[in-house]
């Protein structure tokens, strides 16, 4: 998608079902609501604005034999649903039994050190099912026995078996899962089909049709999140086919989303998503002119159609440095 050499991934386009309105948000399958049901007030005194290092003082020590979660300061923002979904939280870390600090991140307000539940799961599993179900703009207190750091998380961190931790974790910006929005209407006619996964994965269906010669634009999904503008990186969903081999090129399905700047993308890419909405689908169908001309890229032959289908998943906000942690 860049205009360098995109990354091939092969990928069969397997029949999916287009998916209905789904219910309340929830995580795999576990309805979000209630989902911080914890009180551990008379256990842990945290004070401090969100995104910055709180004061924890705790009552030890603390024996604690399940994961409680409470969520000390609510959220309004995105949840997290999905365990590939991107975010910004900073973490740290106490001891239970002696109350000292065992580990925090940065707490400076950098929006562009993305993870994902996925990750925090294989460094520290407690956090990663405290972070079920939250929302951006939140701060969750947790605590949970040692061992569910995991044997190579206690050992780093230098925790016993029988010690506690409490957690004091803060949700800074949640990215969306996939497009969510309202459905359009459009005339498909001599146009590709988009049929959708339970998961929101699309499949594309390219008919046995001419390419059109001119840029085609179709909002398949009208989000409601901020205007696209160009002016700041966007974090997206794709997939990739060209018209007349009918084959995926490229996608981000199934790994982390991709973070583009427009003005270092092909035109049409950059013309179809410019003015969109955050939340929103859509449809292209970009002719060679205005993709990669008469120069093979990859996979791709010389003078190729492309179709694109991208869900726009969010902006990062201005000022940001390059993300790292996904």
């Amino acid at each position: 998608m860049r205009r360098s050499t995109a990354a091939v991934t092969s990928l069969a386009l397997a029949a999916v079902v287009l998916t209905g309105c789904a219910g309340g948000p929830s995580f795999d399958g576990e309805d979000c609501a209630g989902a911080f049901t914890g009180d551990l007030t008379k256990l842990a005194t945290v004070t401090g604005d969100l995104g910055s290092e709180p004061d924890v003082t705790l009552r030890t020590p603390i024996h604690q034999s399940t994961e409680t979660v409470e969520e000390r300061i609510v959220g309004h923002g995105q949840r997290l649903t999905t365990g590939d979904q991107i975010a910004a939280v900073d973490v740290v870390l106490y001891n239970g039994t002696s109350g000292d600090k065992v580990v925090a991140t940065e707490f400076d307000g950098d929006l562009s050190r993305l993870s994902n539940i996925d990750s925090w799961n294989s460094q520290v599993p407690a956090v990663a099912s405290a972070l079920h179900c939250a929302s951006e703009g939140s701060r969750l207190v947790a605590a949970f026995p040692g061992t569910d750091l995991g044997e190579q998380g206690m050992t780093g961190l230098g925790v016993a078996k029988d010690d506690s931790v409490v957690a004091v974790i803060d949700v800074l910006k949640v990215y969306l899962p996939h497009a969510e929005g309202t459905e359009q209407y459009n005339d498909a006619l001599g146009l590709p089909t988009v049929v959708r996964a339970p998961d929101g994965q699309p499949g594309i269906i390219v008919p046995d049709a001419k390419a059109p010669t001119d840029l085609v634009v179709q909002t398949l999904i009208k989000g409601d999140g901020e205007k696209v503008t160009g002016e700041e990186p966007i974090r997206v969903h794709y997939t990739g086919v060209t018209w007349d081999e009918r084959t995926v090129f490229d996608t981000t399905w199934g790994s982390n989303p991709a973070k583009f700047d427009l003005t270092q993308v092909i035109e049409g890419f950059a013309k179809g998503l410019t003015g969109q909405t955050v939340g929103s689908q859509v449809l292209l169908v970009i002719p060679p002119e205005l993709g990669y001309g008469d120069q093979a890229q990859g996979s791709i032959p010389a003078n190729s159609t492309l179709v694109f289908v991208v869900d726009i998943l969010g902006v990062d906000p201005a000022g940001t440095a390059s993300s790292t942690g996904q």
